[in-house]
């Protein structure tokens, strides 16, 4: 099962994890990982469901616009921009309609395949930790083939996370200006409470990390790992941080989990500014009204949040599930 597609079930793993703690599980994950960079572009997508097709049928497909290492940052947008996908997915998966909007707008845009766990089908299974030293030493190939001193960061959501680890607890913050995370996991996830249920039992955090990934599991609300990485405060000085999140967030319960707590941060949510756009966690990096809220956060004097309008509850749920079946 590829990509976004598998996260809609990895909501029901967290109630399935307090069983399995009794009953036993798998093998333990390995600790390694592995990254990938994508050059050969796919067309840009309009749906979640249609860009986790095309990554299951052409795998190693980077989103359009992305991964020119030729490319030469224009004066109005001198910082590239590197995206970090989300979990058990890929850059193609989450970034198809991104990407090209952003290399549309003048900017050069990079995106990498990070944290391929040993054994895993799909990238983003791996220790974030880790995975956040595979995106630090991509964002170095960008700043030496761009002459960039600088980059900016765009996470969807455990890319937010572990964007914010390279960031906060590898050094990035001395070549990153702005970070940006889109339905980010900052505080974590409960998955409707079951998360919580299932991490209050013994070994229950050990059965995600077999039957789902480590990944997944240090997304719950109170991990190891996101505990580290925001004691004593989620922010570092001399990084711009946004947070753009939905109410109507299917995976982080409660919505106030994505907002950074620390100096500087600015809190965005998408039913503020677009009340009647009830887009989700799934459709976020697809809708088109969340779009322009990203390109606004990387440079909000030049372009203000596009056109509000309504989007239905649930919209793009279905059409994933339809595809994983497919």
């Amino acid at each position: 099962m590829n990509g976004t597609r598998r996260i809609v079930a990895a909501l029901a793993g967290a109630a399935a994890a307090a069983a399995v703690s009794v009953t036993g599980a798998g093998a333990a994950p390995s600790a390694g990982s592995t990254a990938f960079v994508p050059v050969t572009p796919g067309p840009v997508a309009t749906t979640h469901a249609q860009a986790a097709g095309y990554a299951e049928d052409h795998p190693g497909a980077a989103p359009a616009g992305s991964n020119d290492f030729g490319c030469v940052p224009s004066p109005d947008h001198p910082r590239p921009v590197v995206l970090a996908h989300g979990t058990d997915s890929n850059s193609y998966s989450d970034w198809a309609a991104v990407a090209p909007l952003l290399a549309d707008a003048g900017w050069c845009v990079f995106a990498l395949d990070y944290g391929k766990a040993d054994g895993a089908d799909e990238y983003g299974t791996g220790d974030i930790r880790v995975s956040a030293a595979q995106l630090g030493g991509f964002v170095e190939r960008v700043r030496a083939d761009t002459g960039a001193d600088t980059v900016d960061l765009v996470g969807y959501s455990q890319g937010a996370t572990v964007a914010r680890y390279y960031v906060n607890r590898l050094g990035g913050s001395a070549v990153v200006d702005r970070w940006v995370g889109v339905a980010s996991p900052s505080y974590g996830g409960t998955f409707y409470g079951l998360g919580a249920a299932a991490a209050a039992a013994p070994g229950a955090t050990d059965a995600v990390e077999d039957f789902f990934s480590v990944a997944l599991a240090q997304q719950l609300q109170g991990s190891d790992l996101l505990t580290e990485l925001n004691t004593p405060v989620d922010t570092v000085p001399g990084v711009r941080y946004t947070t753009i999140g939905s109410r109507v967030d299917e995976v982080i319960q409660p919505s106030t989990n994505v907002a950074l707590r620390g100096p500087g941060a600015v809190n965005l949510m998408i039913q503020d500014l677009c009340p009647p756009d009830q887009t989700g966690h799934f459709n976020m990096v697809y809708d088109p009204f969340s779009l322009t809220v990203i390109r606004h956060a990387l440079d909000p004097e030049r372009y203000a949040p596009g056109e509000c309008v309504p989007v239905r509850l649930g919209t793009g749920i279905p059409e994933l599930i339809i595809e994983s079946n497919s």
